[in-house]
This record gives structure tokens, C-alpha cells and sequence, in this order.
């Protein structure tokens, strides 16, 4: 079946007059008459069965439904002339890897690998999205996903690179170092809440025996990243992952309140679409990531 895509000519034509709100400007920049530009829009606007622009003595304006469409004709023009620059100068070889990734995990424990995939694949591009919640991979561009869970998505084929532990900590002026908290203690300090794990806390002290009054009261703040600054500053207590404040701990600008660590029942996934499994570019990422996420694991004592 024929698709309901106007020509790229047209597109073009349009894009560029509505940018400049000029056919003339837009001629100019297409190295064409101002005539041929006024006949691909003519014929845009028949093909698609509206007015896309408003013409009076003093020029022309975009209608409101051509304000709308050229905001999205423009983002998917923009779209296809990177890809095409991206394999006009790689010749055809690597390519691009759309990740949606939780953020602070990105931050913290992604990021400062990364520069070890780069060197030894500079053929191949990691375009990183903070996105904190599971969507359908056919509803977005994303290639794979470094999703914290319990599950793997229906639909898609997931390797656990890591288990979490969740550790107390605080400022080092907020609780002295080695000052023994006894369970009525914690209700004078602020314990900041993790927006998305309502119950962390109240589950941690569960596991440790523990009911401490307040328990679901505090700062509430949506990324672990804002849970560890928080913290540092002073704000409260926080409850992280240890994987995500490795190097908060090893400055000393954050330290455990007590010597405990909970196991928690997440684990961070990398997750693709079932489909995908046979691109070069995502098994090659794929394969690194899941060596550094063994050699963490073996460092860390969790294996």
C-alpha cells in the first residue's frame, strides 16, 4: 500500500519557508525561484487538504496547523539529515546506540566507564536518555534500556548486570563517624525519601527488627543523584545504593550511619528489544557492559 508521505522536495520547501516566514528567504536558501517554492507548498497543501500558511499584501504566515506541523516536519527532516550525515562519515561501518538509562546509575557508574567502550569501538556511538520508568520499545527510538527492577519487560530480552544493596549515610558533620544511633535516635534527624520507593525506608528498618516513628516522613526527592547531594549538604539521612556513591564514600563527604547493608530486591537490567538481538553494534555493547558489570560484581564481593 502507497504511504501518505509528501514528497521530500515539498517538505523541504515548506520547512525553510516557515522557518524564514518568507518564500523569497526561502528560495534564496534552496537555490531555487521563489515560484517553485510557492508550487511545492500549493502542492503540499493540496496533498494534506488544509492551508498551511496565510497570504496578504505584507508576506505570508503560518496558519496554526502549519505552525504545528512545521515544528514536526522540521524535527524529522533534522532527524534524517544527521543519519545520514552519521553513515556518509562512517562509510556504513559501527553505528548508533539509543539507550534509555536510569540517571543516576548513568551518572555514576555508566559514565565513568564509558571512555573504555569509546577506545576500543570509536565506530560506535552510546547516545545516552534519562528515563526512570518502563515504556514499549515500539513506541520510541530507544535501541535497549538500563532499566532497576524486578522483572524483565515482556517483549524483550534482558541480562541482570548487578543486585543493589541499600546503605544508610549522611554528611560526616550531620552524624559524627562511629556515633552509635540507638533505634529512638533516627526520629531526630531528616530522613529523605526516595519519591519512587515510598516504603525504602519503613523496609529497611523491618529488616533490621526495627519501627522507628517518622519513618515515611522527610524530603521527598524523585533521583538517588539528589538523595546523595541532599545528604552531602546536610539535609538528611539518605538511603542509597552503595553502587551509586562508591566515590561519595572513598572522599569521606558521605558515611555510613550504621554497619549495615539491606539486599534489596532490584536489580539493574539491560533490557532490548527481542528483535534487536542480532544487531553488531547493541551485541557489542552488550558484551562490554555485561564484563564490567562482572568485574563490579567481583570487587564488590556480590558474585
Amino acid at each position: 500500500m502507497r504511504r501518505k508521505i509528501p514528497s521530500t522536495t515539498a517538505l523541504a520547501a515548506f520547512e525553510a519557508a516557515a522557518r524564514h516566514q518568507s518564500f523569497t528567504k526561502a528560495a534564496d536558501e534552496l537555490a531555487v525561484t521563489q515560484g517553485a517554492v510557492c508550487r511545492q507548498i500549493g502542492g503540499l497543501e493540496d496533498f494534506l487538504g488544509l492551508k498551511l500558511f496565510r497570504r496578504d499584501r505584507r508576506g505570508v504566515a503560518l496558519t496554526e496547523a502549519g505552525l504545528a506541523y512545521s515544528r514536526k516536519v522540521a524535527s524529522r527532516l533534522n532527524g534524517v539529515e544527521q543519519d545520514t550525515l552519521e553513515i556518509m562519515a562512517k562509510g556504513g561501518h559501527g553505528g548508533t546506540l539509543e539507550l534509555a538509562v536510569v540517571p543516576t546509575f548513568a551518572t555514576k557508574w555508566l559514565l565513568p566507564r564509558l571512555p573504555h567502550f569509546i577506545a576500543g569501538h570509536p565506530d560506535i556511538t552510546v547516545n545516552l536518555t534519562a528515563n526512570t520508568r518502563p515504556f514499549l520499545f515500539d513506541d520510541t527510538g530507544f535501541d535497549a534500556a538500563i532499566h532497576a527492577g524486578v522483572a524483565v519487560w515482556p517483549g524483550t530480552e534482558g541480562h541482570v548486570l548487578m543486585s543493589e544493596t541499600l546503605i544508610a549515610v549522611c554528611s560526616p558533620a550531620l552524624i559524627a563517624p562511629r556515633t552509635k544511633l540507638a533505634p529512638a535516635d533516627w526520629k531526630r534527624y531528616p530522613l529523605l525519601q526516595q519519591s519512587t520507593r515510598p516504603y525504602a525506608w519503613r523496609d529497611w528498618f523491618a529488616s533490621r527488627g526495627l519501627q522507628v516513628e517518622g519513618d515515611m516522613s522527610g524530603p521527598k526527592l524523585e533521583l538517588f543523584s539528589m538523595l546523595a547531594e541532599a545528604a552531602v549538604y546536610g539535609v538528611g539521612i539518605a538511603l542509597i545504593p552503595r553502587l551509586l556513591i562508591e566515590d561519595e564514600l572513598r572522599r569521606g563527604v558521605l558515611v555510613p550511619v550504621v554497619k549495615y547493608e539491606q539486599p534489596s530486591n532490584r536489580s539493574y537490567h539491560f533490557l532490548y528489544p527481542e528483535r534487536k538481538s542480532e544487531n553488531a553494534a547493541l551485541t557489542v555493547f552488550r558484551d562490554w557492559l555485561e564484563n564490567q558489570a562482572g568485574q563490579y560484581r567481583e570487587s564488590a564481593g556480590l558474585n
